[in-house]
């Protein structure tokens, strides 16, 4: 498992001990034996923007306040302008109101959505695409040495990924070093807490990269860039779209890296081959993740 300093380099780790995301359930196994495993928990966060509704997301209850901001950051409805001057958290209604000194009108927008990919099924308001026309992500350049490092940090790091599954990791890293560390029952809500924390701690994206477990979807680049980081990285595959959408923004896109293997699909060009794969970290079996969202 990750070493006690490795855990203490990250700013926000996983707990995978805390009581309220998992709960024990009782079953059989395979030979009819009884098992009794941990399940992840699933509840409802609804995010109000000022006194108006917009959405009710499926989470593990982590984190609400990051989650909402992040949310509403990556849907256009906050920007790194607006003055926040309230994040209001209520357990007992599963509630989370941000409000800020801007009035806000977003009512044509909420009449717009797509349904993502994404698990859990994550919902996009607008045009899709708002805000990535014309985006050129800043000039970026990744060690290969360092997203080994990372992929071995962070595959080693006690989650609930590792302790439960069914879950998906996203990971912000600077250098070799993975920074905060976040986890939901969908990828989405996952980058959308590492934004949150991001726009409430006035982090830039320039100098970063996201490493996520998920698909490299065209949701994941299009937050991704809306983010300002230039490299994402998965352990899981590509699509099409996400690929030219990446290819359009200039983001390095790197998939399938696992042990000594990657793919790069767009931004080859900014990758320092500095290190052989055939001396970088092997994946031992005993640190995938059982159960893993795929």
């Amino acid at each position: 498992m990750a070493t006690e300093k490795n855990i203490h380099d990250y700013v926000i780790a996983p707990d995978p001990t805390a009581a309220r995301l998992t709960r024990a359930v009782s079953g059989h196994d395979e030979h009819g034996d009884g098992v009794t495993v941990s399940v992840v928990e699933e509840r409802p966060l609804t995010i109000f923007l000022n006194s108006r509704e917009i959405v009710t997301a499926m989470t593990i209850g982590d984190y609400p306040d990051y989650l909402a901001l992040g949310f509403l950051r990556n849907q256009g409805m906050l920007t790194t302008a607006d003055k926040i001057t309230g994040v209001d958290y209520d357990e007992d209604i599963e509630t989370i109101v941000v409000r800020t000194a801007r009035e806000t009108d977003y009512e044509d927008k909420l009449s717009r959505k797509t349904r993502t990919s994404g698990c859990a099924v994550g919902t996009v308001f607008g045009d899709m695409m708002e805000g990535i026309e014309g985006l050129t992500l800043p000039p970026a350049s990744v060690r290969t040495s360092s997203l080994y490092a990372l992929s071995q940090k962070i595959n080693r790091t006690p989650s609930l990924y590792l302790e439960a599954g069914a879950i998906h990791g996203t990971v912000l890293c600077q250098g070799d070093r993975p920074l905060i560390y976040m986890e939901d029952v969908g990828r989405h809500n996952a980058v959308d807490k590492v934004a949150g924390w991001m726009l409430a701690e006035g982090v830039e994206g320039a100098d970063k990269i996201l490493y996520t477990t998920g698909r490299l979807t065209s949701e994941m680049v299009i937050k991704t860039a809306h983010m300002g980081i230039p490299v994402l990285v998965s352990r899981s595959g590509f699509t099409a779209w996400g690929v030219e959408i990446a290819r359009d923004v200039g983001l390095t896109l790197i998939g399938r890296m696992r042990g000594q293997r990657f793919t790069c699909l767009s931004g080859e060009d900014r990758l320092i081959r500095d290190t052989d794969p055939k001396h970088a970290p092997r994946e031992d079996s005993k640190h995938h993740r059982k159960g893993a969202a795929k």
